[in-house]
């Protein structure tokens, strides 16, 4: 799933504000594609550990306020129904100084046959080179069974991630994030789970290894995602 602020292998574009600066009005459309050898969502492999083709187009003004679409195709084993992922968001991004913050709504959209689309509303502050995310479950198509609750809320994923640059424009990327909550252990298949990572980024290309401190896959081991994962990928952005 795309989340905004996040992922290396899936940055979602941000327009960003100097609160306290009269600037020029102008609004930006962009697009975006790429491949992956995996793809990486939380620590979890969505594509049972398959490649990924991505792109997306994007909105953003000066102001502050940005909107956009992305896809890719998922797989989550033999015989189950999903085979793209859709999502939609917008938000509000801004920064003063060293200080930033961006808040907003992320909706994922998956085929009809899966019943499983939700959302969640997000917010990130970051400072200098670190920042804090919390996503929270908002409201979902799926049914909760026993024992379950899938209210605003109740599945949350909280995550600090740290870049900084090295190597002439080489970006170097640490993470760490955790998922908790009974609609998070109803789309993963696995309870409350810490996720880490480090990744390479520059001219496009990204390599990323990630892990979880799952003690097993869950019931299908093709997504050994309780093993440490090594990504490559290409992304390019394009001007509308």
């Amino acid at each position: 799933m795309k989340t905004s602020t996040k992922k290396t292998l899936l940055a979602a574009a941000i327009s960003s504000a100097c609160l306290f600066t009269a600037m020029p009005s102008y609004a930006e459309f962009t697009a975006n594609a790429g491949v992956s050898s995996n793809y990486i969502w939380r620590g979890l492999t969505q594509t049972e550990n398959e490649a990924a083709v991505q792109g997306g187009i994007d909105y953003s003004h000066e102001g502050g306020f940005y909107a956009g679409t992305w896809a890719s195709n998922v797989n989550y084993g033999a015989g189950d129904v999903y085979s793209y992922e859709h999502d939609m968001y917008f938000g509000f991004a801004a920064e003063s100084g060293d200080i930033s913050y961006d808040v907003g709504y992320l909706y994922y959209n998956y085929d009809d046959e899966a019943n499983f689309d939700f959302a969640e509303i997000y917010g990130t502050v970051g400072m200098g080179g670190f920042s804090l995310s919390l996503y929270v479950l908002a409201h979902t198509e799926a049914d909760e069974g026993l024992g379950q609750d899938f209210g605003f809320g109740k599945a949350t994923y909280t995550s600090v991630d740290y870049t900084t640059e090295v190597l002439n424009g080489t970006e170097l990327g640490f993470h760490v994030g955790y998922h908790q909550g009974d609609f998070a252990e109803a789309f993963n298949g696995v309870e409350g789970y810490v996720d880490y990572g480090i990744s390479i980024a520059k001219d496009g290309f990204s390599f990323a290894i990630t892990g979880t401190d799952l003690d097993d896959a869950g019931d299908d081991d093709a997504f050994d995602n309780d093993a440490v994962k090594f990504t490559v990928g290409y992304s390019m952005d394009f001007a509308l």
